[in-house]
């Protein structure tokens, strides 16, 4: 598996050491993850969207509606798409070293859209799994018109950059003999009991 490489934008000057550049470690973070954010400039002034996406391979696949300006103009432009997960807030004796623990990826190219019908469905399949594993084949599938309004933008993984923080608080020595309680506070994102749409039929079962 190819290493991530630096580049001048993706080249961190601070905290190095919190630089990863095992590609599967980039794959980790964004298979766990649900929403992006995707930068891109529209009508000249820059905007942030979150958006759902799904990976295939060295792939990254967006989608939204067509009527969408930031993504039919996304094509066009370097865009920069960021990905992070909340892992732990990090409480220190001084407030100056309060963190956070986190994983983070940043990737930067120009997408393009894609028009081959069949790379939409499995780029649109990934999505889907990404958010819920298995439902592209319970679902009814996207008709023509549908498939007309959706917008699907691959965006290569060929510059990123991983930061990963973990661990405790970094204290200067002095701090340590204050009374002030000091460590982590874990963070983590879970499933709730599935609630049913009040239009359901009586006997479907959840999935």
């Amino acid at each position: 598996m190819k290493p991530l490489s630096a580049t001048p934008r993706t080249r961190l000057a601070r905290l190095p050491e919190r630089v990863r550049t095992d590609r599967a470690v980039l794959y980790e973070i964004l298979d766990e993850g649900m929403i992006c954010h995707l930068g891109v400039v529209v009508n000249g002034a820059p905007r942030v969207m979150p958006t759902g996406y799904g990976r295939l391979g060295d792939t990254l696949y967006l989608h939204g509606s067509t009527g969408a300006r930031s993504l039919m103009d996304a094509p066009s432009q370097e865009v920069c798409v960021t990905v992070t997960h909340l892992d732990g807030i990090v409480l220190a004796r001084s407030l100056f070293h309060h963190s956070m623990n986190y994983r983070s990826a940043v990737i930067y190219g120009v997408p393009s859209a894609v028009t081959d019908a069949d790379e939409a469905l499995a780029g649109l399949r990934a999505i889907t799994d990404n958010l819920a594993p298995g439902r592209w084949t319970e679902a009814r599938m996207p008709t023509r018109k549908e498939m007309a309004a959706t917008a699907v933008l691959a965006l290569p993984l060929d510059e990123a950059s991983v930061k990963v923080r973990q661990g405790p608080p970094n204290d200067d020595e002095p701090d340590l003999a204050l009374d002030v309680w000091a460590g982590v506070l874990p963070v983590r994102q879970v499933f709730g009991t599935p609630e049913p749409d009040p239009a359901l039929r009586p006997g479907i079962p959840a999935p």
